[in-house]
């Protein structure tokens, strides 16, 4: 059985995003692809010990959504030192990796199932079996 993210986790990965978004917001990084694309930090998903810290970002309107991924990792140390302010409190400072996110794809991927014909017909059906 597999548990999910510990609270200590959850409470470090999301002061990690708060950090991480505002050092995107501010402009720190001097890298083309990055300042001119806006970049949402959806989660960060820390590691049980803490040392890995996975973003993950959506590109919003950016042409190449990797080249924006491998902008990130090129900066990442970089991105590292300007966060560590923000961290104080942390034994160290954790290594951070990014990823596309994809779940607003999955998201609209179910929606447009469920709104299918063939679902809704189904659901229809269920509903008259409970009458």
């Amino acid at each position: 059985m597999t548990t999910g993210p510990s609270q200590r986790m959850l409470r470090v990965g999301e002061q990690v995003r708060h950090a991480l978004s505002d050092v995107l917001t501010r402009g720190e990084v001097r890298d083309d692809i990055i300042e001119s694309t806006v970049i949402s930090i959806s989660e960060v998903r820390m590691s049980p010990d803490l040392k890995i810290a996975t973003a993950f970002v959506s590109p919003l309107g950016a042409a190449d959504n990797d080249a924006v991924i491998k902008a990130l990792a090129r900066n990442a140390k970089f991105i590292r030192g300007r966060v560590s302010g923000a961290l104080r409190q942390m034994r160290s400072m954790p290594e951070f990796r990014f990823r596309l996110d994809t779940s607003y794809d999955n998201m609209s991927k179910i929606d447009q199932l469920l709104r299918s014909p063939e679902v809704a017909r189904d659901l229809a059906k269920d509903e008259k079996e409970e009458d």
